[in-house]
């Protein structure tokens, strides 16, 4: 193409479009033919879920000519046309498969065809799953019967479904099955017992399953367990349930969850440890299920290795092996491009992949398979019939990846896609930037013939010409010229440029118009010299900013050019300020790579410049944005630019944060932070890792690893090293590393305190002096030192008994420390140890100290247990630490009617301690004491308790009368006849029925009658008569004795859509029989959610009745109450 200026310059400018401009230029589908290109497609796998209504299978594409369509299922041709049910939409490949309930002949796999008369594009393989209710299969499980102490193992063996699948043990009143280091559930759903107990012993274990994606939930029939007692358990060694022999494999693909489980047996019940042979367990390990699953979130290359799993007990222990092997799905190294190619030239598409294993490549030309293994070369394509769309297709078992590839074969003269006639406006000493974006067949061919020159003016790739520092002798028409073999093009562009201009006049007319409006000093602008004047301007101008500035429009017009491996500079023209001048710009970046789609900050430049030279990292596919900031607000961000790929280098950086520790005494754990994966510059990273002891003279030790971890092994214990890291790539190291220093594996401290002294500081404070332990003797890091005591006795009791044990820590180095919270008069024994990062040395010689004595604790109980009118009983119970010997105790009793006034505080020394009951005599009738207590001993006395109570009235002396009987079923009585002015004291008393008349009455009469009817029964049985009892018993059978060993527990009907059943009486002794309207499966189509613990969230929301069924089992009808 060639850009033109006026003529009057005589300056023109020339550049040309490569094949690949022209490829992505938005060409006008109606001139140019084009091969397919799928735009849409349905995900590789779609789930028919029962409570969608319809399952679209998307297929679009666009070219021209319009593609026509059509789609394969399992292999075979399917043409969605010949069926009916299926919705087909007009112009599209797509068709939808509606939910009419029977999908099953739909499922399958399925792949689109888009094609023209250039060629065929292909999606990727489209699989229709339907799943089928999941169902646990009917059967009969027999009661498992163990001995206690022995491992019990009850199988669920949940049906297969839509993931994931979640798994509860519960009893038959959904109850869930606690679970601990004895009891618990495996991967595979089975619940574990690694020692039965007697308390194990239930007819009722059910395993649930749960399908969220399908919204349902299963039930296995109800399992026994019955535990037989034994006067001893037998004690044994661990052994492995699961899983089984002594080593094992797994296989995962990068990104998945490694879980890896060890469940034991044995008496006691096992404890479970986890390691990684040869390495420290990844920090991003967790340890689940009380310690039987180690699980590893988004495992990678660093995670393969070689586990174990150790359970242990005091008899011995048992181990497993994991060989973990971390594969991987294919990735793209060189995804096929799509080309435009001139006829006759070459013609060479490359495509690999990565993944592992290894990922087979298989090469299709418009669908159909071909030969080849990483490229396809076309040598002198003849024609246009040499188009065709090339599909490349990499898959190992984990998956599959396919691209389509465009190769477009023709010849077509230039085409000019910028608009005829545009105007463009430029601002003296601003930038412009006029576009002339050109499609063509081969490339246009370059022509200097009197092209535009100076350094103000550039042409680059895609064919727009850029001016800086814009002069008004610039302004006029401009003509961009494009030819190549097959023929020639143009257009004209008009450039307008404005000055700079500041009209006075203008300016004093609006303020002259804002003032006069407001009627504020209506000629005040005339003279600059009145103050008042210069005010008011201000003021308008502040509130003219304020209503009519924004934040800077988006920059426009961005261009990337100087293209030097890994800068490039990058030009634009800054968008309208909005009468906020723009103070800086933010550069953004996106790369395809890592996070594609992100946006990060790559830097900041003035506001005052249109260009920035941007430093970047190798090997990465970069788009770069801008957006202006100023008073108001950072602005919209620009249009991206085109995509701009770095060449690899060298890594710019070695790792950082080197962090140097030993977990073991023979080892050091090199750790660092690694480098981020745009800071690789380029495939292939490792780093490299040095050390050698400091201060001695050696070798450096080298190792070359791709995890950003390293453990030395055979170490002395705690030495100094000295480390350095240094990262490389396939281009090269990275630069010189720094040296770290850092210390080897600690062990434990070889010796305790000496010296230690207790010196006694009050009844509850001593303090400890020790002597430091020498830092030979330390091993390691000095963490400081702990003090571990227990009390051995009261000294109110000879017998010593060891106590629990407490233990204060005290950081830091240190040769004495104070011991807080301790009884008074007791004996005591301490022992003092220090510790470092590995854990405590050798405790001390024990001291044994005695605290002084000190005041009682509070008694526990204190209470009024008998009121009169002019005495009170008190009872107590002694302190339960008395804290020395106990004296006595101190009684305290007031007055406290309800006035503002208290009666004085009466006092009674109690000199027995052994005395629990007190009573206060001469107390004033009908009022209310307050009693205090407190216990005491020879150094004072202790923390008082207080009760209240009211003496009672005159009455309590007089008659009592008794009302007749009140039926328990009220709240209420009325007593009538009493007299004016009296007190009354009233109490309610049980009236037995056996001591009433009636009854004793009544008893006797149905005594008479008994004996009356035995009398007849011995009458007619000695004259020869007999009762049918067989008969009647066949004719009226006894219902509940048939009913009772009815084990229904945990159990569906035959079509799985009837309620758990149980039973349940009636008020009135009937039994009511009827269908549950609370059967887990009417929960199906619900969507049930689940806590973390697996119980069920709402399970009955929005169920307004609950109903209780019992089956019969009979020759009787059934009779409803």
């Amino acid at each position: 193409f060639v850009c033109c200026l006026p003529a009057a310059l005589d300056i023109l400018v020339v550049g040309h479009v490569n094949s690949k401009f022209a490829l992505t230029c938005p060409v006008p589908s109606s001139i140019i033919e084009q091969l397919p290109t799928i735009t849409e497609a349905s995900p590789s796998s779609l789930i028919a879920f029962p409570f969608d209504e319809s399952f679209p299978m998307t297929c679009e594409a666009k070219g021209n000519p319009k593609p026509e369509f059509w789609w394969t299922k399992n292999g075979e041709e399917f043409d969605p046309y010949q069926d009916p049910r299926l919705i087909k939409e007009k112009n599209s490949g797509t068709f939808v498969i509606p939910n009419t309930g029977n999908l099953t002949e739909y499922q399958g796999t399925y792949r689109c065809y888009a094609s023209n008369k250039l060629g065929t594009a292909i999606t990727e393989e489209i699989e229709f799953v339907v799943p089928h209710v999941p169902k646990f299969p009917k059967e009969k499980i027999d009661p498992i019967e163990v001995e206690e102490g022995q491992p019990v193992i009850l199988e669920c063996n949940p049906p297969k479904g839509i993931p994931p699948l979640q798994i509860y043990w519960m009893t038959i009143g959904l109850q869930h099955i606690e679970q601990d280091d004895r009891v618990s559930m495996g991967l595979n759903g089975d619940l574990f017992f690694s020692n039965a107990l007697e308390k194990d012993s239930h007819r009722d274990y059910c395993c649930f399953a749960a399908f969220p994606k399908i919204r349902t939930i299963v039930q296995k029939n109800a399992m026994s367990v019955i535990v037989k007692s034994t006067n001893s358990i037998m004690e044994r060694k661990p052994s492995l349930l699961m899983p089984s022999g002594v080593k094992s494999k797994t296989q995962l693909v990068k990104g998945d969850e490694l879980l890896l489980e060890c469940i034991a047996e044995g008496f006691p019940t096992p404890m479970i440890e986890w390691l990684k042979i040869d390495h420290r367990l990844p920090d991003r390990v967790t340890i689940e299920n009380h310690g039987k699953l180690l699980s590893i979130d988004q495992v990678d290359e660093d995670d393969n290795g070689k586990y174990m799993c150790k359970a242990t007990n005091i008899h011995g222990k048992a181990v497993h092996y994991f060989d973990v092997t971390v594969e991987e799905p294919p990735q793209w190294v060189s995804e096929p491009e799509s080309q435009l190619s001139m006829i006759g030239s070459d013609v060479l598409i490359n495509c690999s992949a990565t993944g592992t294993p290894q990922p087979t490549i298989q090469w299709m030309v418009n669908g159909k398979p071909i030969e080849g293994m990483f490229s396809v070369y076309l040598n002198k394509t003849s024609n246009s019939t040499d188009s065709a769309v090339y599909q490349c297709e990499a898959s190992n078992r984990h998956g599959t990846l396919l691209a389509n590839a465009n190769i477009m074969i023709m010849n077509l003269p230039p085409m000019i896609l910028t608009e005829e006639g545009l105007k463009y406006s430029a601002v003296e000493g601003k930038v412009i930037v006029m576009h002339c974006k050109v499609f063509s067949s081969p490339p246009s061919a370059e022509d200097s013939t009197g092209s535009v020159v100076g350094p103000r003016f550039t042409v680059h790739q895609n064919g727009s010409l850029e001016i800086y520092n814009v002069e008004k002798e610039d302004m006029g028409q401009y003509t961009c010229y494009t030819k190549n073999t097959e023929g020639t093009s143009a257009i004209t562009a008009l450039l307008d440029v404005k000055g700079i201009q500041l009209n006075k006049r203008h300016f004093h007319f609006l303020f002259n118009w804002s003032v006069s409006a407001s009627n504020v000093f209506p000629q005040s602008f005339s003279t600059p010299e009145d103050s008042m004047s210069l005010c008011v301007i201000k003021a308008m101008l502040l509130l003219w900013w304020w209503c009519f500035s924004d934040i800077p429009h988006a920059p426009e017009n961005l261009v990337l050019s100087e293209h030097k491996g890994r800068s490039v500079k990058l030009k634009w023209i800054p968008g309208e300020d909005h009468n906020s001048s723009t103070t800086e710009f933010i550069i953004e970046y996106e790369e395809s790579q890592w996070e594609p789609g992100t946006w990060r900050e790559l830097q900041r430049v003035p506001g005052n410049h249109g260009s920035a030279v941007l430093k970047l990292y190798g090997h990465v596919d970069y788009r770069f944005r801008l957006s202006g900031v100023n008073t108001v607000g950072r602005g919209r961000p620009s249009e991206p630019t085109e995509r701009y790929k770095t060449p690899p280098a060298a890594p710019d950086k070695n790792p950082e944060n080197i962090q140097i520790e030993g977990h073991l005494p023979h080892e050091m754990d090199i750790n660092w932070e690694p480098l981020s994966p745009i800071e690789h510059n380029g495939p292939g990273l490792e780093y490299k890792v040095s050390y050698k002891r400091q201060h001695v003279e050696e070798d450096w030790q080298e190792h070359v690893v791709k995890r950003h971890s390293f453990v030395v092994k055979d170490t002395p214990t705690f030495v100094p090293y000295e480390v350095r890291i240094q990262a490389r790539n396939h281009q090269g190291w990275g630069p010189e590393p720094k040296v770290v220093m850092g210390y080897s594996g600690e062990d434990f401290p070889s010796a305790a305190p000496d010296d230690v002294a207790v010196e006694v500081m009050n009844n509850s404070l001593v303090k400890v002096s020790w002597t430091r332990v020498h830092k030979d003797k330390l091993h390691g890091h000095l963490g400081g030192y702990r003090i571990n005591w227990w009390r051995l006795r009261s000294l109110l009791d000879s017998k010593k008994t060891h106590g629990d044990k407490h233990t204060l820590t005290y950081p830091g180095d240190r040769n004495h420390a104070m011991v807080p919270g301790l009884t008074p008069f007791s004996e005591y024994s301490l022992i003092v140890m220090i510790f470092n990062r590995r854990g405590n040395g050798p405790g001390s010689h024990a001291v044994n100290f005695k605290t002084p004595e000190g005041v009682p604790e509070k008694n526990p109980v204190f209470r009024v247990t008998d009121v009169q009118k002019h005495t009170v009983t008190l009872t107590w119970a002694p302190p339960l630490e008395a804290n020395g010997v106990l004296t006595g105790y101190l009684l305290e009793y007031q007055l406290i009617n309800d006035t503002e006034e208290v009666g004085v505080l009466q006092t009674v020394d109690i000199s027995n301690p052994d005395t629990t009951t007190w009573v206060l005599q001469n107390l004033e009738a009908i009022s209310r004491y307050k009693f205090y207590l407190r216990p005491c001993t020879r150094v004072g006395c202790g923390p008082r308790v207080s009760k209240e109570s009211t003496t009672t009235p005159e009455a309590r002396k007089g008659n009592w009368n008794i009302s007749e009987a009140v039926n328990s079923s009220k709240t209420f009585h009325v007593i009538e006849g009493l007299e004016l002015g009296t007190v009354y004291s009233v109490t309610r008393a049980k009236v037995r029925i056996s001591t009433q008349g009636w009854f004793i009455g009544l008893m006797c009469v149905v005594a008479l009658l008994t004996l009356m009817v035995l009398i007849a029964c011995f009458v007619n049985r000695n004259k020869g008569g007999k009762y049918s009892v067989k008969e009647k018993e066949d004719l009226h059978p006894d219902l509940e004795s048939q009913g009772i060993h009815d084990d229904t527990f945990c159990e569906y009907s035959d079509n799985d859509e009837k309620p758990l059943k149980g039973s349940q009486h009636s008020l009135s002794g009937q039994i009511k029989a009827e269908d549950s309207g609370d059967s887990l499966v009417d929960y199906g189509d619900e969507d049930i959610q689940f806590n973390e613990d697996g119980s069920f969230i709402g399970e009955y929301a929005g169920r307004k009745e609950k109903k209780v069924s019992m089956e019969v089992k009979g020759t009787t009808n059934q009779s409803t109450a």
